[in-house]
């Protein structure tokens, strides 16, 4: 990997923010877009923009040909067995509440169990709770170990014949750990449970086989890798996709509508309600290519030299508290940390004008927060266009917030 290289590829990395040039650290919230996922979606409005699966022209058949090479794409991507199994949705969020509503009103019940973890973001843990509330089912939480991490033992001590839905993040947003979800899913489907996976921030980073994890539901967005926003998908297995009902209901996804009585397409449509998110797919599409072509191993690999760089200049850093794993390799590209006595807020603020972009607040695991006992922490997270330079300048801004605040103090 040439990161020189890569990052000109993004044109928007190429700017100076606050009289600095840009270093962007906050990929866990949304990654950068290269130029071909940018030309793929103007291209696709320039060329043919056209409603997808109804129309007969040329336009509509080169829409639909591009729109369902996207789904084919993903499909390879995550290894699934057939294009019935993928779901275009919104992203992450709507995945994992599609699977809530449809599937989990469903069929749990009263004294069933669901198991999450404390480190989830809210888009794994909310739709659960409405889950519980509407069904009479149990929430209940894996244990974490004192840095973040998942011990197999305590797994199959929480799991239970009673446990019906296990759902798990694949990496933590906060704490950038990589769980292992191929042993969970094995655990909960020796108790009969179904599998759950956000992959928010595993697809940007990690090779998945659903197949190999035997998963049974997995969701992730394309904007947190590389691709646009307001798209993602859902991969389900197809004996349990037959059985689940729609929650949207209009066109696109009928087969028949009478006066009184309407039958659904088959799958994946039937869950595609309107005119979908067409050239937010053909980006993601565009997307997958583009991180095929880098490889997600070399993407990797270049996530835990620099996770191990930064662990190492921030720790040398007076007063800093770092959280998640100390080994590098057992993190995704994300550092949290805080500087005592002075609010991630004043930090990312400090940083800012310095042209450095980090993240600061709960980052949507107010839940994980309050187990770590602080109300906020600061975020960097970096991807494949960073390189130890751009940790270089976030140390360097590190140290001018502490002696800011020091001076102010």
């Amino acid at each position: 990997m040439n990161i020189k290289e890569i990052k000109q590829l993004f044109p928007i990395l190429n700017q100076e923010v606050n009289g600095h040039p840009l270093v962007y650290l906050d990929s866990a919230a949304t990654s950068q877009k290269p130029i071909q996922v940018i030309d793929a979606i103007s291209n696709y409005y320039r060329l043919d923009n056209s409603n997808v699966h109804r129309g007969v022209h040329t336009l509509g058949t080169r829409a639909t040909d591009a729109y369902e090479g996207a789904r084919e794409k993903i499909r390879k991507f995550i290894n699934a067995k057939s294009i019935e199994e993928i779901v275009f949705t919104r992203g992450t969020t709507t995945a994992l509440n599609l699977v809530a509503s449809s599937y989990g009103n469903a069929n749990l019940h009263e004294g069933d169990e669901i198991v999450i973890t404390y480190m989830e973001h809210h888009s794994n843990l909310i739709p659960w709770q409405q889950v519980a509330k509407n069904t009479g089912a149990t929430l209940k939480y894996f244990p974490l170990q004192e840095d973040g991490t998942l011990s197999l033992d305590d797994v199959r001590a929480t799991i239970t014949p009673n446990t019906k839905l296990v759902a798990v993040t694949m990496v933590s947003n906060v704490l950038g750990v990589m769980n292992p979800i191929k042993e969970i899913a094995k655990i909960a489907h020796e108790n009969g449970a179904v599998m759950v996976v956000d992959a928010a921030q595993g697809a940007p980073h990690l090779k998945i086989d659903v197949q190999d994890l035997d998963c049974d539901f997995l969701g992730f967005s394309g904007h947190k890798m590389c691709g646009p926003t307001g798209i993602g998908a859902l991969y389900g297995k197809k004996h349990l996709l037959e059985k689940m009902e729609p929650i949207e209901f209009g066109g696109e996804m009928i087969d028949f509508v009478g006066l009184y009585e309407s039958s659904w397409k088959e799958l994946p449509w039937k869950f595609e309600g309107g005119t979908p998110i067409i050239a937010g797919a053909i980006g993601l599409g565009a997307a997958i290519d583009f991180l095929q072509e880098i490889g997600l191993d070399n993407i990797l690999e270049h996530e835990h030299k620099l996770a191990a760089y930064t662990l190492e200049r921030m720790s040398a850093i007076e007063g800093i508290s770092i959280y998640g794993p100390k080994e590098a390799e057992k993190r995704a590209g994300v550092v949290t940390f805080n500087i005592s006595d002075v609010h991630p807020h004043d930090v990312a603020t400090v940083l800012d004008a310095e042209g450095i972009a980090v993240r600061a607040g709960h980052h949507c695991a107010q839940p994980l927060m309050k187990w770590l006992d602080v109300s906020a922490t600061a975020r960097a997270s970096f991807y494949l266009y960073n390189s130890e330079e751009d940790i270089d300048r976030l140390v360097e801004g590190l140290v001018k917030t502490k002696e800011y605040f020091s001076d102010v103090f």
